[in-house]
């Protein structure tokens, strides 16, 4: 059947939908669940386990050797807590290798580095292991198989941000965001006395960051000047979300949430721990409105011109507290943090 349109604001539906589905580069097909669990076929806001993850290796300039890690926690809010012990622990040797004792909700990848010790070879396995406070058991095999080796295409591609898998030449020499915490690494503050956290964030702008108006402008032509930006944001509003794998927005920001925290608070950490602004999520939060670069309508965040970003956070508990910031430009990440002693 063809369609003719006359009317201008027909003509500019139907560029700003064509320009929308070119600049997603996103594959809609739709990937079945299946398995034989429960909770693989159904989602669940609180209540279920968390996955862990061996990311894979990657060899340093100094001739050390580092493994990556991460989780996929199948909650959709509820942020589990599980001290280093005998739910959390590492083997063989030190049960503390740095991992994570806070676990955000849904899939986050390459969250930590292990470097390792001398002597450990492609035969070996470092063991991470995990047990929920529901009971289920997970354990991530690290090993030194050359099909885990990764560089940092593989991290781009595995993150999403190379859209459907290609990438340039401007692309593969990407390099991680430049990142200076202004002042101590360890703080201490009182109970509902707000920390302030300044972060140096800069980059070199690769990948280009996400910007819907802009990509317009190159793909629609003459139409693309009556496009205004509540325009496409309507439109994307109005436009059901695509269906990929792993898809993710392109653009700087900076993240700061919580790695560690005191055991028995009483209450969940994600309820004692404020952070002023709200920070974008660092984990693959799908939801079309969600402020997470996985979100089919996110926007990257203005960054200050001389690139200093602030955030205050208080805490309602007593404690030792652990925070983790990541910059991420889309592509490739830098990790800081800070210890936060909390007093009454």
């Amino acid at each position: 059947m063809n369609l003719k349109f006359h009317h201008p604001l027909k003509s500019l539906t139907v560029l700003l939908a064509s320009s929308l589905a070119l600049m997603s580069g996103l594959a809609s097909a739709q990937d079945s669940l299946e398995g034989p669990f429960e909770y693989a076929e159904q989602s669940y806001r609180s209540g279920q386990h968390t996955e862990v993850a061996y990311e894979g290796w990657r060899p340093n300039d100094d001739g050390t050797i580092t493994m990556t890690f991460g989780y996929f926690n199948h909650n959709w809010e509820e942020e589990l807590d599980i001290p280093i012990g005998e739910n959390n622990f590492f083997s063989p040797g030190n049960p503390d290798q740095g991992q994570p004792t806070h676990f955000l909700p849904r899939r986050n990848r390459f969250t930590f580095d292990i470097v390792l010790p001398e002597g450990f070879d492609e035969d070996d396995e470092l063991v991470w292991e995990v047990t929920s406070p529901n009971g289920v058991t997970r354990k991530a095999y690290g090993t030194l198989r050359e099909d885990y080796k990764i560089n940092n295409v593989t991290i781009m591609s595995e993150t999403g941000a190379l859209g459907a898998g290609t990438s340039d030449a401007k692309t593969r020499d990407n390099i991680p965001p430049q990142v200076e915490l202004i002042g101590d690494n360890i703080r201490t503050a009182r109970v509902g006395e707000p920390v302030r956290i300044q972060t140096r964030v800069t980059d070199d702008g690769v990948p280009e960051p996400f910007d819907p108006m802009r990509r317009i402008r190159l793909l629609g032509g003459a139409a693309a000047a009556f496009t205004t930006e509540e325009m496409v944001r309507n439109r994307m509003m109005m436009m059901p979300p695509p269906k990929p794998t792993v898809a993710k927005n392109n653009g700087l920001y900076l993240s700061w949430n919580v790695y560690r925290a005191p055991e028995n608070t009483g209450e969940p950490v994600q309820e004692l721990v404020h952070f002023d602004p709200p920070q974008v999520k660092a984990w693959e939060d799908t939801r079309p409105s969600a402020n997470s670069p996985w979100a089919w309508l996110w926007k990257p965040p203005v960054l200050p011109e001389d690139g200093v970003i602030d955030v205050e956070v208080t805490f309602d508990e007593p404690g030792t507290y652990l925070l983790w910031g990541r910059a991420d430009d889309g592509g490739l990440y830098t990790d800081q943090y800070v210890t936060v002693n909390v007093t009454r």
